[in-house]
């Protein structure tokens, strides 16, 4: 009995649904998020495949494309594998078969390719109708069982045929090749390792289910990738990265010396980092040359044939070449990061991040679970051959009646399961046995297949009946494995290695500028430039009409010049950036971002164990270290913060254990240094108190030489009573002494520079 406004299947007569958007929307994307996660980008952590994968295996299965057979084009394959299990389009099932071939992106390929299946450099393969295809050995042995009930089949996309749900898994083929993939929300990234070390650190894992990550990394030393590479990480942070499943190894390209001759030299680097496409590395290689940002590095060109040979020239036989790659190491994909993440589908098609020992022992369980249905399924073949099996020896130890029955019976398979005691099965087999065999040597043959399947059945029995004997036929299995793919074959040699990184204590960008000797000036109206050479005369140096020097700093090239700004921010320039001196220079404001509204206030060459007082115009102020203030952006690093009306007004060297503090109302205090406390950020604390105005001027001095100050005629007078004016910091201060200066300066520019 249905609604009358509904259908029998409890949809409404006109076809429409109400459903809110917001859950209409959220239940379609939530649909669609876990498809992308168990359909397309995360692999099983049980054969290490995505369905892609699977089914193009599985289909090659099917054309019995084994090793041992001839191969067969890739639109074959192709288009099997998208009429009968994966619904997408072709080129996306063809470049994963290309990935599965390339040995360069697998470390053990599933599928031997014949034909163009593109190159290291990043060339794309021919067309599928051009290139051919067979599995491997590791693909086989993906597969090996699956006609034994080893795994689950579920229907294909059309329900006309079946697919695995995942393989055998033969081979441990998620840690061996790897995987990589982007899902909605979460991403997976797993390099491949060596096939022996990872049988090793299984078959550990059986003896001593309990093991550590640590232990475990006795075995498994790292990723070895398809194409090489050094790996410069310790093993703590390689440690780190199997106990959370997450991390990264930074990979360095292998390279050599080759001398030339007469003291001339030439580096070959003879592999890259994993996934880095060769062609792309040299051009990265020629644009740091020709922008000049390796100028120690004269030429690159590619000699590669079958083997990488890339050959770097440097500029001068006396350019040391650790210096010389350690440097395109920081700048070039000579070293590059690959990064592990192992998210991946468990037993119960769950996405989870996993770490080592988890990972290694989810294969062992699939691997037990596997040999268990096997095992079964065997033991139930058996159990049918025996059956047929005895009632032929029944029948050959009543043959006279037999054929009697036979012969003269109406009903001879009932007369035969009553007089025997037979099953149905082994009356049909009896009726249908040959005359021919109905000799004395097939009697003999019976019982011998008889009494070996017996034995058989009991060990298979006794397997099922005992873990410790699963897991010693699995160890034997992992064994076996290892063997094929040890050390000692060629494709089982380990092809990545491990160093640490050289410790060499140099700053290349520095390295790489010329040094000169320079004089920087900036003007009043904000106009830098570097002249050349140390400026004796400051007098002979120009400006634009109305324009005059603000700060003038001889330094290096290869120094570091650092602006303190009225709005609290310290901005770091390098000499060797700053337009030359022929002209009036370039604005500041275009190399930092210095609003129109602030000024620059203190211009000084970089010392990074000087100690500086910065101070605001409303008397706040602290202690900082110069090492501390340097900025790495246009933006600057904002040290002082002011507020309102206030701004950045001083910054001055500290020299002293005493600080002196003037404000506008011409009130002098003098209190210690340690007063001040140190600070990185901050508005710092209170120097002078004030009624009206604020500070008009700090310095430092020691006790030793005593307070001095600088008169309007440029005298310099010193303060023979300074003592009165000491006092506690934040206090109001003494009338300045007779002939200071009337704008409140110690100095007529006390500007730091």
């Amino acid at each position: 009995m249905t609604d009358d406004t509904t259908t029998e299947g409890g949809l409404p007569e006109d076809g429409v649904i109400e459903e809110h958007i917001d859950d209409a929307l959220s239940s379609r994307y939530l649909a669609y998020a876990l498809s992308t996660i168990t359909q397309r980008a995360l692999p099983d952590v049980r054969d290490g495949l995505k369905p892609v994968h699977r089914r193009i295996l599985y289909a090659m299965r099917q054309l019995k494309l084994n090793p041992e057979t001839a191969h067969k084009k890739s639109a074959r394959i192709v288009g099997d594998v998208m009429g009968q299990y994966h619904p997408h389009g072709d080129a996306s099932i063809y470049d994963a078969l290309v990935k599965l071939s390339q040995s360069f992106s697998s470390r053990y390929p599933l599928v031997d390719g014949q034909g163009n299946f593109g190159n290291i450099d990043g060339d794309s393969p021919a067309a599928m109708r051009y290139t051919e295809a067979k599995m491997t050995a590791a693909g086989v042995a993906l597969l090996e069982g699956l006609e034994e009930d080893a795994v689950d089949f579920t229907l294909t996309y059309n329900e006309e045929d079946e697919e695995p749900v995942v393989l055998p898994a033969g081979f441990p083929n998620l840690l061996a090749n790897g995987s990589t993939g982007i899902a909605v929300g979460m991403a997976t990234s797993i390099p491949p390792h060596n096939v022996a070390e990872v049988c090793s650190a299984a078959l550990h894992l059986i003896k001593t289910p309990n093991a550590r990550i640590s232990t475990l990394m006795d075995y498994i030393q790292g990723p070895d990738l398809p194409t090489g590479g050094i790996i410069v990480d310790s093993k703590e942070s390689i440690l780190e990265a199997y106990k959370t499943g997450k991390g990264g190894f930074k990979v360095r390209s292998r390279w050599h010396k080759e001398d030339l001759g007469r003291g001339m030299y030439q580096i070959v680097v003879t592999e890259v980092p994993y996934q880095v496409q060769k062609s792309r590395l040299i051009e990265k290689l020629a644009e740091v040359i020709e922008t000049k940002k390796a100028p120690w590095l004269e030429d690159v060109r590619d000699e590669s044939a079958e083997d990488i040979r890339i050959i770097l020239e440097p500029k001068s036989k006396n350019i040391d070449p650790e210096l010389l790659m350690e440097s395109l190491f920081k700048i070039t994909d000579l070293e590059s990061r690959t990064s592990l993440n192992m998210n991946v589908l468990d037993a119960t098609r769950t996405p989870r991040v996993m770490d080592l020992k988890e990972v290694i022992q989810a294969f062992l369980d699939h691997r037990r679970v596997v040999l268990q249905r096997r095992s079964r399924q065997r033991l139930g073949k058996i159990e049918d051959r025996m059956e047929v099996l005895d009632g032929y020896r029944i029948a050959f130890l009543n043959l006279d009646e037999v054929i009697r029955i036979i012969r003269f019976e109406d009903k001879p398979k009932e007369e035969l399961m009553r007089a025997f005691k037979l099953t149905e099965r082994q009356a049909d087999a009896i009726l249908n046995m040959r005359l021919r065999a109905l000799n004395k040597l097939q009697e003999i043959e019976i019982k011998t297949e008889f009494d070996k399947l017996a034995a058989e059945k009991a060990e298979i029995e006794g397997l099922l009946g005992s873990e410790k004997k699963q897991w010693d036929k699995i160890a034997e299995q992992v064994k076996d494995v290892r063997e094929a793919y040890g050390p000692k074959t060629e494709i089982g040699k380990r092809r990545t290695t491990f160093s640490e990184a050289p410790e060499i204590d140099i700053d290349f960008a520095q390295a790489f500028i010329q040094k000169e000797p320079v004089t920087v000036v900036l003007s009043e109206k904000g106009w830098i430039r570097a002249m050349k050479g140390h400026v004796s005369d400051t007098s002979t140096i120009k400006f634009k009409d109305g324009d005059s020097a603000a700060f003038i700093v001889p330094c290096q090239t290869t120094d570091k010049i650092i602006l303190f700004a009225s709005n609290g921010k310290f901005y770091t320039i390098g000499a060797d950036k700053l337009p030359g001196g022929r002209g009036n220079g370039e604005p500041i404001r275009l190399m930092i971002d210095l609003e129109n509204d602030h000024t620059p206030i203190g211009l000084f060459l970089h010392d990074p164990e000087r100690k500086l007082l910065i101070a605001s115009s409303d008397g706040y102020g602290f202690r900082v270290n110069e090492s501390d203030v340097v900025a790495s952006t246009k933006g600057g690093r904002k040290t002082l913060n002011v507020k309102g009306d206030a701004e950045a007004v001083r910054c001055v060297e500290i020299t002293g254990e005493k600080i002196a503090a003037i404000g506008e109302n011409r009130k002098i205090l003098v209190f210690n240094v340690d007063e001040l406390p140190e600070m990185t950020r901050g508005k710092g604390v209170r120097l002078q108190k004030y009624k009206d105005g604020g500070l008009a001027d700090v310095t430092t001095f020691t006790a030793l030489e005593g307070l001095s100050f600088v008169d309007s005629s440029g005298r310099t007078n010193s303060v023979s009573d300074w003592n009165i004016l000491e006092g506690k910091r934040a206090g109001a201060g003494r009338m300045a002494p007779r002939g200071f200066s009337r704008q409140g300066l110690f100095a007529p520019d006390k500007r730091l520079k």
